[in-house]
């Protein structure tokens, strides 16, 4: 394949897989359990979905360089949340289990700093 042919991903999306790889990392290392990655339909995607004893955990993973324009966290306005809620409907459409939900964020800073919101919204 020639050269001008290869496609090279753009930065923000590299560094969007790097922040989704260390929160998937870290939640296991809290004892959350990997169900799916990068859950695509129509309305949207689910970054993480894990489990932890009780619940299915959906998390939103959200990287921020700087908090100049509002942190990672503010970065989820009422419209993102509500299609999460509606992606994560359609997920649970093609499960067969019947799970209590949670809504969890991992907000990754600039200098490497990660919080876990648990039953953010």
């Amino acid at each position: 394949m020639p050269i001008s042919e290869l496609k090279v991903k753009p930065a923000h999306l590299i560094t969007g897989e790097n922040a989704e790889e260390q929160a998937h990392n870290y939640l296991i290392a809290q004892g959350l359990k990997p169900v799916l990655r990068n859950f695509r339909c129509k309305l949207g995607e689910l970054d993480l979905i894990m489990s932890d004893q009780q619940s299915l955990v959906v998390i939103e993973v959200r990287y921020r360089k700087t908090d100049h324009y509002g942190s990672a966290m503010e970065s989820i306005t009422r419209t993102k949340q509500s299609r999460i809620i509606k992606a994560t409907q359609i997920y649970l459409a093609t499960q067969k289990k019947d799970q209590a939900i949670r809504f969890d964020v991992v907000a990754i800073s600039g200098n490497g700093k990660i919080e876990w919101i648990q039953n953010a919204f």
